[in-house]
């Protein structure tokens, strides 16, 4: 009473259909690539689809966060997580995708090691959203690459080969944790097109908050069907690519041509890839198809390689699950989501420059402020994760506080001690309220960029309470002041700028050579005297007026300065 009727036979190859005009790519003349993507993204939610076990990391002990149903016990039956559901609606609305009212869950039989019922429970029939887009503006000629649907499902659990034991380990950790499949239609004609779709998929899911998109970790994994044919003819028959975990691996499954700069030039020597596969074929088999399969990807050798023939549905027996019953979604609550999305990142972009009009000279450096921000630690069931964003808006909230210096201490200085210490954003232990004081020390010439660039490593390395400008003060990092008296710190003690022409004079005496050679004309030679003034103030010293000194001291009070 359950079952579907199916098709009474099965397509012999399920072929590509095209929509796009053909265009050209000099790397494979006469010839169409045809691409469409099936993204596995893991929802960031606490607790897994359809039990109350909490979803894992990578580093938790095997075994540790599975249920009785996570097992497939006899008698045990399925709740649908609502937070998770709620998750999959706010990618859905971001792809501007139909949400389905209702829609229902299907079983989806295979055998196999790491799914321990027998069946996966998926959306085959009715999934939860269709007919959505996702624009694609990073390329020379933008494009919009349509969504085909979005369903939920379980994920299966995680086999492990021991080669020494001759034996599979299984991690049932993973085992019904929710996955978002987005798939895409085949509107794609190039690996850089598929990479770009990857990437902005990513952002996106980061964006909502409603997975961590994290490849490396296997929490957001693809699937890439790829199909060629001569100019004129018919879509080719399309060929799958399983389980790729990186972008750049999977452009370069696609075709290795276009990986070149991206990898080392010994990749030239190395076996082409899909593209030229299914050329290679095509044209030593005049009048035939290349044979649907399955295929996987080699990351040692960059070569794809059979792994069996392409199932379709009749081969699952997809067929109701009995015990969930229809999804239903109601319109508030629909709306309820809607209203309440987080910005997407190009939203984000234009609110940013919008607020901070001088950023737009700095659109490089902003770039990279984004890209950290959709790096950074999603929280689970949409909780918003702190971003860089977030971090740089804090710090603007000073009137006094230039937005051009704060994403340069940002990007370059904080994010450049970050990536030295192998730590993200996320793990960032100094507060915005203590980079802001160390900004406004900068500005207000307490302390030189030498000892701002000190006193931000000092703060990194050991995490405080204390403001910076008390730390400064305990490193005596406070400024010389200048002989103008232009400095703030004249609180330091002594009379800073004789401080600061001791330094310059004993430079003269120390270095009698370089000073001769400077006076004989030799300006080279000068930068090795303030190189000294420098060293002997440790940073404190404003380079500009210690050279007008230095200027000054050498070549006598008619020194006219014009050198």
């Amino acid at each position: 009473m359950f079952l579907r009727p199916l098709a009474v036979h099965r397509t012999k190859h399920r072929l590509f259909h095209d929509l796009r005009t053909y265009k050209e790519d000099p790397r494979w003349p006469g010839w169409q690539v045809i691409i469409g993507i099936e993204t596995h993204a893991q929802i960031k939610s606490r607790r897994k689809l359809f039990s109350d076990s909490f979803t894992s990391t990578p580093d938790d002990t095997p075994n540790t966060n599975v249920s009785a149903f996570d097992a497939a016990f006899p008698g045990t039956l399925p709740k649908t997580n609502s937070k998770a559901v709620d998750l999959a609606l706010r990618t859905s609305l971001a792809l501007r995708c139909k949400i389905n009212a209702r829609s229902s869950f299907d079983r989806k039989h295979y055998f196999y090691s790491d799914l321990t019922s027998g069946y996966q429970i998926t959306q085959q029939y009715s999934p939860l959203a269709r007919d959505g887009e996702l624009s694609l503006h990073s390329l020379d000629s933008p494009i919009t690459v349509r969504i085909k649907q979005i369903q939920l499902e379980q994920d299966t659990a995680k086999s492990t080969f021991d080669s020494r034991g001759s034996r599979s380990q299984i991690d049932l950790n993973r085992a019904g944790t929710g996955l978002m499949e987005i798939v895409s239609e085949p509107d794609m004609r190039s690996p850089e097109e598929a990479g770009a779709y990857v990437r902005a998929l990513q952002s996106i899911l980061r964006a909502m908050g409603s997975s961590d998109g994290n490849m490396e970790q296997g929490s957001l994994r693809c699937d890439v069907n790829v199909s060629v044919n001569r100019k004129g003819d018919p879509p080719g028959t399309r060929c799958e690519i399983k389980n790729l975990n990186s972008v750049r691996f999977m452009m370069a499954a696609i075709s290795k041509m276009s990986c070149l700069q991206t990898f080392s030039l010994k990749l030239i020597n190395q076996p082409a890839h899909e593209i030229k596969r299914q050329k290679e074929f095509l044209i030593s088999n005049p009048g035939s198809s290349v044979p649907q399969e399955t295929r996987g990807f080699n990351e040692d050798t960059f070569e794809t390689f059979r792994l069996r023939s392409k199932e379709d549905a009749p081969d699952y027996r997809y067929m109701p699950d009995p015990n969930l019953g229809t999804l239903a979604l109601s319109q508030s609550r629909i709306d309820e989501i809607r209203n309440n999305m987080p910005p997407l990142p190009w939203e984000l972009r234009s609110k940013i420059l919008d607020k901070y009009p001088s950023l737009k000279d700095k659109e490089q450096s902003l770039d990279v402020l984004l890209n950290v921000d959709n790096g950074r630690e999603v929280g689970f069931d949409g909780e918003d994760g702190a971003g860089a964003v977030e971090y740089f808006e804090r710090l603007c909230q000073a009137p006094k506080r230039d937005p051009i210096v704060i994403l340069n201490w940002m990007t370059h200085e904080l994010l450049g001690q970050l990536a030295a210490r192998k730590q993200s954003f996320y793990q960032n232990s100094l507060t915005s309220e203590q980079l802001g004081e160390l900004v406004d020390l900068l500005q207000d010439k307490i302390i030189t960029g030498t000892s701002g660039k000190y006193l931000l490593r000092h703060m990194l390395d050991n995490p405080s309470s204390k403001s910076p400008k008390e730390i400064a003060a305990e490193l005596q990092l406070v400024a010389i002041a200048s002989s103008s008296g232009t400095s703030k710190a004249s609180d330091a003690g002594s009379s800073p700028s004789s401080e600061l022409e001791i330094l310059c004079k004993a430079a003269i005496s120390e270095l009698p050579s370089e000073v001769a050679a400077f006076r004989a004309g030799n300006k080279n030679v000068l930068n090795k005297i303030l190189g000294h003034v420098m060293k002997k103030s440790r940073g404190r010293a404003n380079a500009k007026e210690v050279r007008h000194i230095v200027e000054k001291l050498a070549l006598g009070d008619n020194h006219n300065g014009d050198l």
